[in-house]
């Protein structure tokens, strides 16, 4: 079993209070997270931003696995992840994922059926209580 730590702390109200947020690895430490940061443009992070960068992380990693195990290694896996955060609901609703890949040897089928592999065997994926989308583009 692998376990992995973060931790927040947030002092005052939603609206008018901020937070700090720290990861095992120091990569985060003590970033602030606040209202803004999350509803509108402040500096810092928020939630929905990490949670894209993970599912486009894990993403990327697991199509590289998959890759390898067809015979194929990229070049490049390039992923953009869009979280769809809506107020209304309270909830995440949606990850939208966007593939553009340079991997030598693999026609544009191959390419869009691993990827889709990835989508549904990526550790995140799994996790996400929500829409899941990927757009697919293999480069020359």
């Amino acid at each position: 079993m692998i376990n992995r730590r973060a931790n927040a702390v947030w002092k005052g109200t939603g609206k008018e209070g901020t937070g700090l947020i720290s990861t095992q690895s120091t990569v985060l430490e003590n970033t602030q997270y606040s209202f803004n940061t999350r509803f509108a443009d402040g500096i810092g992070t928020n939630p929905e931003e990490l949670i894209a960068a993970a599912h486009a992380g894990c993403f990327a990693m697991q199509l590289s696995f998959l890759l390898n195990e067809a015979g194929f290694t990229a070049d490049e896996l390039n992923v953009s992840a869009v979280i769809t955060l809506d107020p209304s609901q309270g909830a995440i609703t949606k990850s939208a994922l966007v593939l553009k890949g340079k991997v030598p040897g693999i026609t544009a089928e191959k390419f869009d059926e691993i990827a889709h592999a990835a989508k549904e065997k990526c550790p995140v994926s799994k996790v996400l209580n929500a829409e899941k989308t990927l757009e697919v583009e293999l480069l020359a």
